[in-house]
């Protein structure tokens, strides 16, 4: 009885796989988009995807592309995987247009109180701007930490910036006892999750500086081809 038991057990387990996985995968595609205030479900999460998300890229530890799927990425396994090296780790990016304009859109992972907190974070073409944060958790204090995931807590990223007026990588705080007036640098602590809200702020910073090294390498390379546009439209009118 209990290896007939066992192998109906093992057999269903296989035929449900096929399904998990896609399951799973429309969840990323839903927490993907939900981070440019894109609303989708699993019946149209493909679809959405495939109208929002036109491009995705990796980038190493140092901010240079490499090959490969990014989708298939799973920051969460990389983040438990104590073998993994910085150096080794891999760090998707996913490029969406909506409404004519583009963003880029973050996945993040970072340690709360009782275990792992992860987000996704989009930023607008400036690659300073947050347009819009959603964060998650596993267990975290209801009533408390687990208020990250919550439009209170995330709401107050939007317009928040990661870089200064002096250029400088700053990231995003989450300020305990409240964010100062007019910041565009902090946000407001979650009261009595303060474990939580410093993961947060880890999270962030630990994230983004890593991608700011791309963004910085983009930014560079544009203002390098405007100079030589310039220079070009300068040397038609002299001739």
């Amino acid at each position: 009885m209990v290896l007939i038991v066992g192998t109906v057990l093992a057999v269903t387990s296989e035929v449900l796989q096929p399904r998990k996985k896609q399951n799973k995968a429309d969840k990323k595609m839903i927490d993907i988009l939900s981070a440019i205030g894109v609303d989708a479900t699993r019946t149209n999460a493909k679809e959405k995807y495939g109208e929002y998300i036109y491009d995705a890229i990796i980038i190493n530890n140092n901010g240079d592309v490499i090959e490969g799927s990014a989708f298939n990425i799973d920051v969460l396994f990389q983040y438990r995987d104590n073998t993994l090296s910085p150096e080794d780790k891999q760090y998707p990016m996913f490029k969406a247009r909506k409404d004519k304009n583009e963003y880029s859109i973050i996945p993040m992972v970072g340690s709360g109180l009782w275990g792992p907190i992860w987000g996704f974070v989009s930023l607008e073409s400036d690659y300073n701007t947050i347009y819009g944060a959603v964060f998650s958790h596993k267990g975290e204090t209801p009533g408390l930490g687990a208020e990250i995931n919550t439009d209170i807590f995330e709401d107050p990223f939007k317009g928040k910036q990661i870089i200064n007026n002096d250029g400088e990588f700053v990231s995003v705080e989450v300020k305990k006892g409240g964010a100062e007036e007019g910041s565009l640098y902090q946000v407001d602590g979650i009261t009595g999750g303060t474990i939580t809200s410093d993961g947060v702020t880890d999270m962030l910073y630990n994230t983004l500086q890593i991608y700011n090294n791309y963004f910085t390498a983009i930014k560079t390379e544009n203002d390098t081809d405007t100079i030589n546009q310039l220079i070009n439209m300068n040397n038609l009118e002299i001739r």
